[in-house]
């Protein structure tokens, strides 16, 4: 079974963080014939973290997770620290895990962006 994890950066501000996990329940609404299991994790300041995002997903049944960065550019975190995360967890399981192409690094981002400046 497939599982998407959500990762944010995380925030002090626990608004941010509900915000981000409300985002993960909507999308299990969108695709979650796709993704049966769809959790929000977060870098930092905020819970769960990553591996406990990831293992949320294997204790749901997920044979194979897909880690979705919610970040706007290539930063230090979504260069370095979520892949580094991501791969001293593998280490821990026979689960796949794959991380895909952070959120600004979509070609929709343009559209989305012409839209919404035009509402």
């Amino acid at each position: 079974m497939n599982a998407l994890l959500l990762v944010a950066h995380g925030s002090r501000r626990q608004q941010s963080n509900e915000e981000v996990r409300e985002l993960a329940k909507m999308l299990h609404v969108r695709c979650g014939d796709r993704f049966p299991v769809i959790h929000a994790s977060f870098l930092e300041l905020a819970d769960p973290l990553i591996p406990d995002g990831l293992q949320k997903c294997i204790a749901a049944g997920a044979t194979k997770v897909t880690v979705l960065p919610y970040f706007l550019n290539t930063g230090r975190h979504v260069a370095e620290d979520i892949p580094g995360i991501v791969e001293d967890f593998r280490n821990t399981t026979s689960v796949e895990i794959n991380i895909v192409p952070h959120l600004g690094a979509s070609e929709m981002m343009l559209d989305l962006l012409a839209s919404v400046a035009a509402q």
